[in-house]
């Protein structure tokens, strides 16, 4: 299930086909019982966590917050998406993007960090961005890293 919180009243989406999109997503994954919340921020918001969770004083597109529900509770949740969509705009825009496309990489890539993949060693980031395209090439959306 995804739950969306449009703390910034983002009116440019289409919050129904947005969550079915990644319903697919996590039906692709093997996750699709699992609950993922999304959150649109706006810079101020994300600058914060960025600063408090990983100590970077500045605004970026996308975070992720595993669950850190105990084992003892049985409910599948991934965790949190939060995206900033004023960042993402700016990306899309600057890359050649839709804002559509590069919104819908921003949560799969999220996501993504919700079931361990990563991108700090070389050979992690290979194997999260074929997985990136491949996710992104059944729903007719180009390669993100061209």
């Amino acid at each position: 299930m995804i739950v969306i919180q449009n703390s910034i009243d983002v009116n440019n989406i289409n919050e129904v086909d947005f969550s079915n999109t990644l319903q697919s997503v996590l039906d692709e994954l093997n996750v699709s019982d699992s609950e993922l919340l999304v959150r649109f921020v706006d810079k101020p918001e994300i600058q914060q966590l960025n600063k408090t969770y990983r100590h970077q004083d500045k605004p970026t597109n996308v975070l992720s917050f595993p669950s850190d529900l105990p084992i003892e509770i049985d409910e599948a949740i991934l965790g949190d998406v939060i995206i900033c969509m004023e960042v993402v705009t700016e990306e899309a825009k600057a890359q050649g993007k839709t804002f559509e496309n590069h919104l819908v990489h921003m949560a799969i890539h999220g996501t993504l960090h919700l079931l361990g993949f990563d991108h700090i060693e070389e050979s992690e980031a290979q194997k999260m961005e074929a997985l990136e395209i491949k996710i992104l090439e059944k729903m007719q959306i180009s390669n993100p890293y061209e």
